[in-house]
């Protein structure tokens, strides 16, 4: 498993994160196996919403039922969770945020998240709301550290004009084919370029400047109907043969290397897993290892149909 230090903190972290929005209907073995996995192959960091799971802290409550974590389990893992998300709008109110966090302790069983992140923006965020409930969830030791979703440059240091405690994360979807955020940097200043709009605002580059660790989420998503790229052969075939020829010549396979087409990024950029596997959570660890040539990262991005100049 790649690690690497978090900016602010120092602390090691897997460069891959276990997202839990699966589990509503696993029971409580597969729960403990998927976890078990995860912690021997070196997963660090455990994702949680409030929402994962239809309900309020559903899956956050069937990971609490299911999994006991001992002293020295706790110590080694992050668990974050998110906050903002309600049905058909969104609320960063200091009150929102303060009881939702009190709610997915209650339901993990643990008595702080590592991390609580802002689960996509709030256009109508008061910064001192946000602020006063980060201050007042870290004195009392119930969150440690704090991040976003989703947010733009602009939103995070709109943020940053009342919050004191640093930005850790920003988790955002990103994968070889659905990867805007990479892709018009590339073609900045090619105004005939679909691919050069900036539609994240100069996220990567801001991000590597301020220390903030971006979370991938969606890694093997296309973001159309179409779903999965991994294997689709009809929608991506340059693409799945240039997979398989890279995957052979490490011994491994088409998915761990588009995990690889990650964290080969120097950003640091962690890979966000949904699956409910413990197979693909081996697979995906053995890919952050693998550390991809240029030619070969740019060949995959190219083969998703991408443009280079």
């Amino acid at each position: 498993m790649r690690t690497f230090s978090l900016p602010h903190t120092g602390t090691e972290v897997s460069s891959i994160v276990l997202g839990f929005m699966r589990i509503t209907d696993l029971d409580d073995d597969r729960i403990r196996r998927l976890v078990a996995t995860a912690l021997d192959v070196g997963v660090t960091v455990f994702d949680h919403a409030d929402i994962y799971g239809g309900s309020p802290h559903t899956c956050e409550k069937r990971f609490g039922d299911a999994v006991t974590l001992t002293p020295s389990q706790r110590e080694r893992i992050s668990i974050q969770s998110k906050v903002g998300i309600r049905e058909g709008w969104f609320d960063f109110s200091k009150d929102h945020i303060v009881t939702t966090v009190e709610a997915s302790l209650g339901a993990l069983g643990v008595d702080h998240l590592d991390t609580l992140l802002l689960h996509r923006p709030d256009t109508l965020v008061e910064p001192e709301e946000v602020a006063a409930a980060f201050d007042d969830l870290h004195a009392s030791g119930k969150v440690l550290g704090f991040g976003v979703s989703n947010h733009t440059p602009g939103q995070i240091e709109l943020l940053k004009t009342a919050v004191d405690q640093p930005i850790l994360f920003d988790q955002v979807q990103l994968s070889i084919v659905h990867s805007p955020l990479i892709a018009a940097g590339l073609t900045a200043n090619m105004g005939t370029e679909d691919q050069s709009i900036d539609r994240d605002n100069g996220l990567l580059d801001y991000a590597r400047t301020r220390g903030i660790t971006l979370q991938a989420w969606s890694p093997f998503q296309s973001g159309t109907p179409s779903g999965v790229f991994v294997g689709d052969r009809e929608n991506y075939p340059d693409l799945n043969v240039a997979l398989d020829e890279i995957a052979d010549v490490y011994g491994s396979t088409p998915s761990a290397v588009a995990t690889a087409w990650i964290t080969r990024h120097p950003a640091d950029i962690q890979v966000v897993l949904g699956t409910t596997s413990p197979d693909r959570v081996v697979e995906a660890a053995g890919g952050s290892d693998l550390r991809l040539t240029r030619q070969e990262w740019y060949r995959l991005f190219r083969t998703a149909g991408h443009t280079l100049p």
